[in-house]
């Protein structure tokens, strides 16, 4: 009973925090788009709503997300192949968020700026991460991995793999 509630929270969490971090990582580029032909305290006001989007908006939506997914994964067991085929498309979604945070970086400094074509792939790129994520989540297709991933994906695979690196930690 009490676990059926928790996991009812976490998933309610869960959404929200995908729906936040998803959503800003669509609309980052965006931003950053505006850049082009800022100066002074223009510039210096889309850099400071840009930091605050990412840094307390997008990356605690990330950090929730990953958190309550991890903890769902813990109740639940959830041990399917879309489920593998999920966490790779979200560590592709990590991978863009790595991406954004740097362009904040990049593209604010005095002779910063983002390319059409940067801006051309990122979005496409964004907006397919997100979709197959929605669809395998949505969908749980019945997948069939290779026989090399097979292994890779088989649960304790990492304990196996680590266990030499590590020796007997795990």
């Amino acid at each position: 009973m009490i676990q059926d509630f928790a996991i009812t929270w976490l998933k309610f969490i869960h959404v929200g925090a995908i729906a936040l971090w998803s959503g800003g990582l669509i609309a980052l580029p965006f931003l950053y788009r505006q850049r082009r032909g800022l100066q002074d305290e223009a510039l210096h006001r889309l850099h400071a709503f840009t930091r605050f989007f990412y840094v307390v908006l997008v990356s605690p939506g990330a950090f929730a997300a990953i958190a309550s997914g991890t903890a769902l994964i813990l109740l639940q067991g959830t041990y399917e192949n879309w489920f593998s085929a999920k966490l790779v498309a979200v560590a592709a979604m990590t991978g863009l968020h790595i991406l954004s945070g740097l362009m904040i970086l990049k593209i604010f400094e005095r002779t910063g700026r983002y390319p059409t074509v940067q801006f051309a792939l990122v979005v496409p790129l964004t907006l397919v991460v997100v979709s197959v994520i929605l669809a395998l989540v949505l969908g749980k297709p019945r997948l069939d991995w290779p026989a090399g991933l097979a292994t890779f994906f088989a649960p304790g695979a990492l304990r196996e793999m680590a266990e030499p690196v590590i020796g007997g930690w795990i």
